[in-house]
């Protein structure tokens, strides 16, 4: 058979949860990671599905909130896990809220929906009644649209497109690639622009960039010209992939978080995922940017994990799982596989994972509804027990030519919430051969 190669800008590997799970516990699926997803799916009434992210928070922003971001990922993994058909229904839910916004029909997609089964008439939105206040309130993030939720969306969509589903979910991927393409920025050196912010008529307009958003974009426009081969979205990924790249700072041996809103000045909040994932993104990258790698062991490793940035006053659970990952794939494993055992110190009582070891870890950055107040990471206990951390077993592919991996769950600011984190990689695909990733293999 002829070798036919062709390069896969996104990657996803399923690294499952239970990988290190004793074997009697892998008899029983509350113990696996994708039994444990697929019967949140089993539990819910039929119909386009999307899934709470904190499903016992009683009151407040987070009650009966679904993220995006959250459910994108929830959808990628079922398909990673086999389960496709209930992949199809968050992917349902995702095309079924782009048609029926209660007020934009430009193809965005908002950051939050009210979890549940999707029924009749606008996507509903989270909120929650305030009682000080004698009134409905809905949070301005949920509301708003962020390029890098707008990316995983794609990246969900693209995920459960198959021969067996027409093109829907491409058609789907490609509306909300339309809307992302409008926030590309010609000030500094290019990139995307991170979305809006706040609720209709008129939301925030965000004039930063992030490092972390245009690396997730490089991999949904990467992966949407392969789908559909029009070279227009290959073009689109080069923007991003040339903002990250430029977005290194020799000086300091890392990559900068993004810009400042005037799109130009750098943003020098050392950020642990900036480093970690344009490694795992960019052609060459792992190779040209190796002492990022370096800089995040010296500067942010605490406790024998990472934290999330220099104050290094606990271990991130979630950029840990990261840098095991990558270390994995540059084959450092006893590295790695001592971050997986910080990472499994972490269990809550649930089997999920606490997002830090301590009770407030601080990101650097500061709240967007609440710019008085600082960003963090709280010690709360994560339920998704089939959200994973690198285990080291590859589960086969989501497209058949590529392998995915999930790292573990985070809970972020204010607005905590259950996740999975795929890895990107720019990988050398053989057909019917051995998966060779160029940046990582020299």
């Amino acid at each position: 058979m002829a070798r036919i190669e062709t390069f896969v800008w996104i990657v996803t590997t399923f690294i499952i949860i239970m990988a290190a799970t004793p074997p009697r516990a892998l008899a029983t699926p509350e113990a696996s990671a994708c039994g444990y997803l697929a019967g949140l799916i089993d539990k819910a009434p039929p119909g386009p599905l999307f899934l709470p992210s904190y499903p016992t928070v009683e009151s407040g922003p987070l009650h009966g909130a679904a993220y995006l971001y959250d459910n994108a990922v929830a959808a990628i993994a079922l398909v990673g896990c086999g389960e496709r058909d209930k992949a199809r229904r968050i992917g349902a839910a995702i095309l079924w809220a782009i048609d029926n916004d209660r007020t934009w029909h430009d193809g965005r997609l908002r950051n939050a929906y009210a979890a549940g089964v999707v029924a009749s008439g606008s996507a509903k939105l989270p909120g929650w009644w305030d009682n000080t206040q004698n009134k409905w309130l809905e949070d301005r993030y949920q509301v708003g649209s962020d390029v890098g939720n707008m990316a995983w969306a794609m990246l969900a969509l693209l995920s459960i497109d198959d021969v067996n589903t027409g093109s829907r979910f491409r058609d789907g991927a490609a509306r909300l690639g339309a809307w992302v393409a409008q926030w590309a920025d010609t000030r500094g050196t290019g990139g995307f622009t991170g979305g809006t912010f706040g609720h209709e008529p008129t939301p925030e307009v965000r004039t930063w960039k992030s490092t972390e958003h245009n690396t997730d974009l490089a991999a949904a426009f990467g992966l949407l010209a392969i789908r559909t081969g029009d070279s227009r979205w290959r073009d689109k990924a080069t923007v991003a992939e040339y903002f990250v790249n430029t977005m290194w700072d020799p000086a300091c041996a890392c990559f900068a978080a993004g810009t400042a809103e005037d799109g130009v000045t750098h943003n020098p909040i050392l950020a642990l995922d900036a480093q970690v994932w344009p490694s795992m993104a960019l052609p060459g990258a792992a190779e040209k940017f190796a002492s990022a790698i370096t800089t995040a062991e010296q500067r942010m490793s605490v406790d024998e994990g990472f934290s999330y940035g220099e104050d290094r006053d606990g271990v991130w659970t979630e950029g840990t799982g990261q840098m095991a990952l990558l270390l994995k794939l540059l084959g450092r494993t006893g590295r790695a596989k001592s971050l997986i055992a910080v990472i499994e110190s972490q269990r809550s009582p649930d089997g999920g994972l606490y997002a830090t070891t301590v009770r407030e870890l601080p990101t650097g950055f500061v709240l967007d509804t609440d710019p008085t107040k600082p960003r963090l990471y709280f010690r709360l206990p994560h339920l998704g027990a089939f959200v994973g951390c690198p285990r080291g077993t590859w589960v086969q592919s989501l497209y058949g030519d590529k392998r995915t991996s999930v790292v573990e769950p985070q809970c972020f600011s204010s607005r905590p919430f259950r996740s999975v984190l795929i890895s990107i990689c720019p990988q050398r695909v053989t057909f019917a051969s051995t998966l060779v990733c160029p940046s990582m293999s020299g």
